[in-house]
């Protein structure tokens, strides 16, 4: 398959100008975080840990949006909810551990946006909000104007990238206003999660047809590359179809990008409840007061 994608060129594989675009973000969170933090007050620098989740988040944005893989989402729907999983469920995991707790103060004190985002990131609003619009994105009349819009495409998925943001925020609160959830509702948090996400990858897995245009019809098909490969290349290729490049089925496909993210969904969200609960178990544990010494 490798060689195969070849005939689409260097800028569409890789992506050069996102590549530089998530180079200027590292060069800002060094020199915000860095040498310049002091312009914005007596603020601590980030720890190593911190600084280490930034940039593998900053990796993995790279991976998901400026690699191969972003070519391969737009043929074969298992490497798009491959990407769906990482873009939605791990990436701002990532970048919400990274930053430091002054930049969050900074960014959610804003006064035009500190009422709006009072309201988003109440867990339920966040639940419902995040799990609904991912849902809407995958029907398949919303799924394929969006593949083949450019500007659909950048808002919707920003749209839902912003609302999964707000779904970890309450349980990887950065800020003490933001950590209103016990460990226990936090359990029952990422459970309530893992329910709401299921009738999207129910829907797929086992529908009885090809759902999505743009990776069974040829033109459709086209239309959505067109997002990630360049207009000079594509207008000089004769393509048949998604199969030319996929060693599956288009109904396999399908039905292995539904499997792809339930799986990915449930290792992160058991990660996560593993975090949860030990941590939970050791603050329990410290904070039980020894027995009295036998005199």
């Amino acid at each position: 398959m490798w060689l195969e994608l070849q005939v689409f060129g260097f800028r569409a594989l890789w992506s050069p100008y996102y590549l530089l675009f998530v180079l200027a973000l590292a060069v800002s969170y060094y020199l915000l975080t860095g040498p310049l933090r002091h312009k914005f007050g007596n603020n601590v620098k980030p720890t190593i840990a911190q600084q280490i989740m930034f940039y593998v988040g900053l990796a993995l944005l790279y991976i998901i949006k400026g690699s191969p893989l972003d070519l391969l989402g737009h043929i074969m729907f298992t490497a798009h909810m491959g990407q769906m999983a990482l873009y939605y469920l791990v990436f701002p995991i990532l970048i919400i551990k990274g930053l430091p707790t002054w930049i969050w103060e900074k960014v959610l004190y804003i006064p035009v946006l500190r009422p709006v985002l009072k309201v988003l990131l109440k867990p339920l609003v966040a639940l419902l909000l995040f799990n609904g619009l991912f849902s809407l994105y995958h029907i398949p009349t919303i799924f394929d104007f969006t593949k083949t819009s450019p500007v659909a495409h950048a808002v919707i998925t920003t749209v839902i990238l912003f609302t999964s943001f707000c779904v970890w925020l309450p349980v990887f609160a950065p800020l003490e206003e933001l950590d209103g959830l016990s460990p226990l509702l936090k359990i029952g948090y990422i459970f309530a999660n893992g329910v709401l996400i299921t009738p999207a990858c129910g829907l797929i897995i086992f529908a009885g047809e090809p759902l999505y245009s743009t990776y069974s019809d040829p033109g459709a098909w086209t239309a959505a590359l067109s997002l990630c490969v360049p207009d000079g290349v594509l207008s000089n290729m004769s393509l048949g179809g998604p199969q030319l490049f996929s060693p599956i089925s288009t109904m396999h496909d399908q039905q292995l990008g539904g499997i792809i993210m339930k799986i990915t969904q449930e290792i992160v969200y058991g990660a996560i409840l593993a975090i949860i609960f030990f941590s939970w178990f050791r603050r329990e544990n410290t904070s039980i007061d020894p027995l009295p010494s036998e005199s």
